[in-house]
């Protein structure tokens, strides 16, 4: 990787698209000299806009299509269907080595169904599995399966780790990350059969990962482990349940806020601490759930965020890209098997 990678925007794709697309995508070039974008969508729509963003117009490469995925398009439908789509052109681009990555903020299951079936999984994944950041006392964490994989064996938990601690160390910047199975208990004999298999798999001692072992549902804010490994049943109630906490918790403090005068006053006193702690909570700093385990990069972008959202969604492709993920990612798979033959060459 140069350093320069070249991104396919899904320009239609999300709820304030293509306007919230493309002022991320100028917020983005600021960030990152030297970006290049691939911009797939309806031209008549988006030269216009995109003349407002010079900046952006300069490094972007315009690929029209009239045909958009819709938000309440079922999966398969879009796959069949949905060949020219910006959603679908914007995937091609990646497979056929015109870009580095894709994101998009459209639909998430069309998404996910195109992505695996144009882009195929590596060698040795099952499954791709569905990641995202989450915010915790020490900093941030990853955490995975949310949501693409309801039912998962040992192997898929194994494979999920290895993702896991692969990706914290390209856009986390983490050496050694650890990586704990989420379970009921930390004891050895607590859970079920799959995530008991996967722990006795990970404690390898020849195994690439920096196994912590069991956590639990408090282990995730107090950022216990930086890689939070379950099945996608689990991950995506843990990670809804914590959305809708913290948006409880802001909305009772504001409520308390305008109870009376005095705490009104109290309001001006704290109100530069409340910035940043809002500053801290902000889902827009989490933008950009990735489809992990594919032959190329691809981020989803919340469906309803703005454009700093959306800038997010494609900083975390650009990690991906200038850190060499998948070129990681392929040397911890040759380790992992080489760990995995061990003890049967051994007994042999």
């Amino acid at each position: 990787m140069s350093g320069k990678p070249t991104i396919a925007l899904d320009a239609m794709g999300g709820a304030h698209a293509p306007g919230m697309v493309l002022r991320g995508a100028d917020m983005a070039v600021q960030r990152h000299p030297g970006l290049r974008f691939l911009v797939f969508g309806d031209e008549p729509v988006l030269r216009p806009l995109l003349a407002k963003f010079p900046r952006l117009a300069a490094v972007s490469d315009l690929h029209h299509t009239a045909e958009r995925v819709l938000d309440d398009d079922k999966p398969s439908v879009a796959l069949r269907s949905g060949r020219q789509s910006s959603m679908r052109l914007a995937i091609d681009a990646v497979a056929e080595g015109l870009a580095d990555g894709v994101v998009s903020a459209g639909n998430t299951g069309a998404l996910m169904a195109m992505a695996k079936f144009v882009l195929k999984t590596l060698p040795g994944i099952d499954r791709p599995a569905i990641a995202s950041f989450f915010p915790t006392r020490r900093g941030e964490s990853v955490m995975l399966d949310l949501g693409a994989n309801v039912e998962c064996d040992a192997d898929n938990l194994v494979q999920f780790a290895l993702l896991g601690d692969a990706f914290a160390r390209s856009v986390l910047g983490l050496i050694e990350p650890t990586v704990g199975l989420l379970n009921v208990g930390a004891e050895d004999q607590k859970g079920n059969d799959a995530v008991r298999a996967a722990s006795l798999r990970l404690r390898n001692p020849l195994s690439p990962i920096r196994f912590h072992g069991f956590i639990e549902g408090d282990d995730i804010p107090a950022g216990t482990v930086d890689v939070v490994v379950t099945d996608g049943f689990t991950g995506n109630v843990a990670v809804k349940t914590a959305e809708g906490t913290a948006k409880l918790f802001t909305e009772f403090m504001a409520s308390a806020f305008r109870y009376s005068l005095s705490a009104r006053i109290g309001y001006l006193f704290a109100r530069h601490a409340l910035r940043k702690l809002r500053m801290r909570l902000d889902p827009r700093r989490y933008n950009g759930a990735v489809f992990l385990g594919l032959r190329g990069i691809a981020v989803k972008s919340h469906g309803s965020t703005d454009a700093l959202g959306f800038a997010n969604a494609i900083g975390v492709a650009v990690d991906m890209c200038v850190n060499g993920f998948l070129d990681r990612l392929r040397v911890d798979l040759e380790r992992l098997d080489a760990a995995a033959a061990a003890p049967q060459a051994a007994a042999l």
